[in-house]
């Protein structure tokens, strides 16, 4: 795939082909985004115009694959040497920092048959401290002809040490996420019982219920599709141990992807919560992310002011950030929900 092909990251994508144009690309990028796919897609895509044999260009720079040469085949295909993936492995899903050596002394290796080494790190919120801080170094300064990609869905998870060595980008962006119509449906409901009087500790815990029966159905649904596509469904005779080791990680994958939905959803619930403090403001409707929603955020809006409202936009991100540790989800939320000014 091109990035002409690339019609829905328009913005993010005419970002890089400047940068292209203009000899200025980056060293280190983060690209972020709800979707991991997508953001290989944009990175392998990158790669390719990096290293095509036949580039469209802009002002003699290459800024797009041709997609068909040889070195586009290859990258297309991930069998080129000078293309390097790292991903999740082992039953706990984590980038470890045996992983990370191993890359590094790849990419400090002249390429073979590439004008850049590439090297792509999927799910990069997932690295262990240790290997986080193995990487920083090799992350500040890269060796020449060298370009390094991390790819997140959890950029929040990431050190900060990390982020402020890569420059991001955006890619699946928050506005398509945020209008997802089965997550706007469920806001609306959220929404229109937030709106109602919240003096009471029953009410309270008729929102809680509100986000718990979506989280439920959020796990119900991951563990069917995850489960359906897991081989332990399409081989039924095999060694134990492989068993074993299949078993750990679909349940290390449906977790995964459970907190990652899960953040797509609390995200959501933070910026109607921005609505809510735009509002105290005496912002215009043009600023809202859910003008359809704007009636009901207007209701809580006028029971607060607007250190209220900015004070319950960072108690929403404590409790994202509670939700990445050991804590007990349910018991974060609840406390969350009661702490909330409505």
């Amino acid at each position: 795939m091109s990035f002409a092909a690339l019609t829905e990251e328009e913005d993010s994508v005419a970002l890089l082909q400047r940068s292209l144009q203009r000899g200025r690309l980056g060293h280190a990028y983060l690209f972020h985004g709800a979707d991991l796919a997508e953001l290989e897609t944009v990175a392998r895509t990158l790669a390719k115009v990096l290293n095509c044999e036949q580039p469209k260009r802009r002002d003699q720079a290459a800024v797009d694959s041709c997609d068909s040469c040889p070195s586009c085949l290859k990258i297309e295909a991930d069998n080129h040497p000078d293309i390097l993936w790292l991903r999740p492995e082992s039953k706990l899903r984590v980038l470890r920092i045996e992983q990370i050596r191993d890359l590094l002394q790849t990419v400090y290796l002249k390429p073979l048959n590439a004008r850049f080494k590439v090297a792509i790190i999927v799910a990069a919120d997932r690295l262990t401290s240790n290997a986080a801080n193995a990487f920083l170094k090799t992350l500040e300064e890269p060796p020449a002809d060298s370009i390094l990609i991390l790819l997140s869905s959890e950029p929040q998870r990431l050190l900060e040490t990390i982020l402020s060595r890569c420059l991001r980008l955006n890619f699946g962006g928050e506005s398509v996420r945020h209008q997802d119509p089965a997550l706007v449906s469920w806001l609306t409901r959220f929404s229109q019982t937030a709106a109602q009087e919240q003096k009471s500790l029953l009410a309270r815990y008729q929102l809680l219920s509100v986000i718990l029966a979506k989280l439920a159905e959020i796990k119900e649904n991951t563990e069917k599709s995850l489960t359906k596509r897991s081989p332990l469904e399409t081989h039924d005779d095999v060694d134990a141990k492989l068993k074993e080791r299949w078993e750990d990680e679909l349940a290390a994958a449906i977790e995964a992807e459970y907190r990652r939905q899960r953040t797509e959803l609390l995200t959501c619930l933070q910026w109607w919560f921005r609505d809510i403090w735009f509002q105290t403001l005496r912002l215009g409707q043009e600023m809202l992310t859910y003008p359809t929603l704007a009636e009901a955020a207007g209701r809580v809006a006028g029971r607060l002011s607007a250190e209220q409202a900015m004070d319950n936009l960072q108690l929403l991100e404590r409790t994202q950030q509670l939700l990445f540790s050991n804590v007990q989800e349910a018991l974060a939320l609840e406390v969350g929900m009661l702490q909330l000014s409505l």
